[in-house]
């Protein structure tokens, strides 16, 4: 085989002296020259690493090529155990990133492809799960859609409740002191609170607080929660609600040069004030005439205020016939009743319908409010001596 690779060689040169050639593969072959065979086989070994890199290239050009058309996915139900958020309103391709992040899914796509076979993908639930490492997409879809798998650690804020109470509450369920909350509260704008929010048409001074930002609601806390990231998720829920309802936009727009932050501060009255969610909107109405309409002092006279004066100084509150002359108008309180204008913050965190009732209350030129029944309904009234009737009505169904 060698001597006809030789001989080819010699026999491609012919045109002149043909002894000439023969001579030199004769050389070749008694050794005068020994550089032949070494390029020969320098050559076959070139040509099996060629072939080999070729039939590599090709095998790696292949398999690159087959994953366009085959999902990379892993097979059975995986190992291990690992915690999986899925976020409120988060799509299918939010849910296949958190599992691919966290090492459940070889693919986004394998949970995408899986997920959209599967009319029942539509009823996964936001929450923290617990799943496995190196699940197929469809036994990782199975998971979720188990509730099973859902780690269970909700937590009910009230609508109505106070910034102080709030950390009570998530301090009881996460046995995370009150002190990292209150100390990740100081800073509403490091918590997600914009800073536009903090504008006042008024001419008062601005108190940036986190109160009235802490949207009631039911959530399900991560097992590896912080403070700073519990707060976080209360204040994102606060924006997406407002966001839904306009009601910044609204209230620039229908509430008379009214800043978004003062209406929220309204709202919070309302919540505190109304002993039912029918007159929600009503007392908004009031607090509004009284601060910026014809009322005497163009003060509030609300004693909710008050008392969340008296929380916030570690006091217990008080009912409003067992308050002192001297505690209704303490010059020291910046939530005096007799204060004139808006008083500095929100007075609690209100809900969706006090929301509602501050950014588009109904027509009205009431100033006067007292509850007449045990259901908590109020009776509105324009004048004082409108006000004493109804408060006569309240003493005979002994509300007061």
């Amino acid at each position: 085989m060698i001597d006809d690779l030789d001989l080819g060689f010699d026999e491609s040169d012919r045109g002149g002296d043909k002894g000439k050639h023969r001579r030199s593969y004769v050389r070749k072959r008694n050794g005068e020259s020994g550089g032949g065979r070494g390029k020969t086989v320098l050559a076959l070994l070139m040509a099996f690493v060629l072939l080999g890199v070729i039939g590599g290239g090709a095998f790696y050009g292949f398999d690159r090529i087959q994953g366009y058309f085959v999902t990379p996915d892993y097979d059975g139900s995986g190992t291990g155990e690992v915690t999986v958020e899925i976020k409120q309103g988060a799509l299918l391709a939010d849910m296949a990133n958190a599992l691919y992040t966290a090492g459940v899914v070889k693919s986004s796509k394998a949970f995408i492809e899986a997920a959209e076979a599967n009319s029942r993908s539509k009823n996964i639930q936001p929450g923290t799960y617990k799943v496995r490492k190196q699940m197929s997409g469809e036994r990782a879809l199975i998971m979720l859609l188990d509730l099973k798998n859902k780690v269970v650690n909700g937590l009910t804020i009230p609508e109505g409740t106070t910034a102080k109470r709030v950390y009570k509450l998530l301090s009881e369920k996460t046995e995370i002191p009150v002190k990292e909350f209150e100390a990740a509260a100081k800073d509403p704008k490091a918590l997600g609170v914009p800073d536009w929010w903090f504008k006042r048409t008024d001419g008062k001074p601005v108190k940036r607080s986190i109160e009235g930002f802490l949207y009631p609601d039911t959530y399900e806390i991560p097992p590896k929660a912080t403070a700073e990231s519990i707060l976080t998720l209360m204040v994102e829920n606060f924006l997406a609600v407002t966001d839904g309802m306009k009601f910044a936009d609204r209230v620039k727009e229908e509430r008379g040069g009214i800043s978004p932050y003062e209406a929220l501060i309204v709202a919070s009255l309302a919540q505190a004030e109304a002993g039912n969610k029918d007159d929600l909107g009503k007392v908004a109405r009031v607090a509004y005439n009284r601060v910026y309409g014809e009322f005497f002092c163009n003060c509030l006279e609300m004693d909710v205020t008050v008392n969340y004066y008296f929380e916030s100084i570690g006091q217990e509150g008080k009912r409003s016939k067992d308050m002192t002359a001297a505690e209704l108008d303490n010059k020291k309180n910046p939530y005096n009743r007799k204060l004139r204008g808006m008083i500095p913050t929100p007075i609690n965190n209100p809900g969706k319908q006090a929301l509602e009732g501050a950014m588009d209350p109904p027509p009205g030129k009431w100033l006067y409010f007292v509850a007449i029944d045990k259901q908590g309904h109020s009776e509105f009234a324009e004048t004082f001596e409108e006000q004493l009737r109804n408060q006569k009505k309240a003493k005979e169904a002994g509300i007061i």
